[in-house]
């Protein structure tokens, strides 16, 4: 099995990684295995610069391939706020349900809820240049925050073919047509055609 070193220490992202990569015989590794602890600070202004930055600054390193991902929630009437910042949205320690009820007060008076989740994930290898794999999942501001399942945003977008928002329905059903999934879908399909 080839190493390849994911740009992140959330487990549940690990997992995930593992769960589609592993059976192309890749070992997948977290930035807990690398010999030295390393502050990346994300600095670009689009999900692709920011999932480029970190997976080209552990290769660079460290000489090992990466992959990183940068995610987010773009809402339109908000000039694509949070973007980039989705995480660190009024301060990194501010939960999500304070998150949340913030971006439906702003939402209250506004009739264009067109939202949708962004994911970006760059494939860094040695002596060449990073591979970004983008993808979307479109919906709108729910007018509440609606469910218990999923993290983050999913209580307040709703998707139309669910009738619900993302956080009242199972994870295997939200992964199904979820922004991550598919962006993954395209790096496993190019991993299959161009093996690093």
């Amino acid at each position: 099995m080839k190493d390849l070193f994911i740009a992140s220490a959330n487990a549940h992202k690990i997992e995930e990684f593992k769960h589609m990569l592993e059976p192309l015989g890749y070992q997948i590794r977290s930035i807990n295995d690398l010999p030295e602890v390393i502050d990346i600070e994300e600095t670009g202004v689009t999900f692709e610069e920011n999932a480029i930055i970190k997976a080209q600054t552990i290769t660079d390193k460290f000489n090992i391939p990466c992959i990183s991902d940068d995610s987010g929630l773009e809402i339109d009437a908000l000039n694509k706020e949070p973007g980039v910042q989705s995480a660190r949205y009024l301060g990194h320690d501010t939960s999500y349900d304070i998150k949340n009820n913030t971006l439906l007060e702003r939402m209250k008076n506004e009739s264009n809820r067109a939202c949708r989740f962004v994911c970006a994930i760059a494939l860094s290898v040695p002596g060449k240049e990073p591979v970004v794999f983008r993808d979307t999942i479109e919906g709108t501001v729910a007018t509440s925050i609606e469910g218990n399942k999923g993290f983050g945003y999913d209580p307040i977008v709703y998707y139309e073919p669910f009738k619900t928002t993302l956080a009242n329905v199972s994870e295997e059903k939200k992964n199904s047509v979820s922004h991550r999934g598919k962006a993954l879908q395209k790096l496993l399909e190019y991993l299959n055609e161009t093996p690093i």
